[in-house]
């Protein structure tokens, strides 16, 4: 994979998309956030449901973890990876996220999430994507206090 020093012009128009998606998720401005998503998204999140077919499906999954959520949400990206080619690109990461629920616990675990983007109409949006939480395999729990 390129190296940032070796980054393809569509590796940092990816990038620049990444962060500010990671932005208005430390917002919480949904609206934000949602521009960052194709209309026919597919994404694999940790909150059920187990597929979710479209924007203003994942929207309700955004709407429903931001309202329990007390303030920003501090959210790390760590070991971004970035391809792309023409259209198409992918990327992944490890993130780290911390917040503080409505009922005082705090929150703190880690995330692998992978995203597809497609350009569309000279915009990269995210077409797929994928979020998960490690798990311990003898309880099948899965392991928020995980540290890569």
């Amino acid at each position: 994979m390129p190296t940032a020093a070796t980054s393809t012009v569509e590796e940092e128009e990816i990038r620049t998309r990444v962060d500010g998606l990671a932005h208005a998720l430390r917002a919480k401005d949904v609206d934000a956030l949602m521009a960052y998503y194709a209309a026919d998204t597919v994404v694999f999140d940790i909150r059920p449901p187990a597929q979710i077919r479209s924007a203003d499906a994942y929207r309700k999954n955004f709407e429903t973890w931001f309202a329990s959520i007390e303030g920003a949400i501090d959210y790390e990206l760590h070991d971004l990876q970035i391809a792309a080619n023409g259209d198409v690109g992918f990327c992944h990461s490890l993130s780290h996220v911390r917040s503080l629920r409505t009922g005082g616990d705090k929150v703190d675990y880690w995330v692998r999430v992978t995203s597809g983007f497609r350009k569309v109409e000279g915009r990269w949006l995210i077409a797929h994507e994928h979020i998960s939480m490690p798990i311990d395999l003898q309880t099948m729990q899965a392991q928020p206090g995980f540290q890569p």
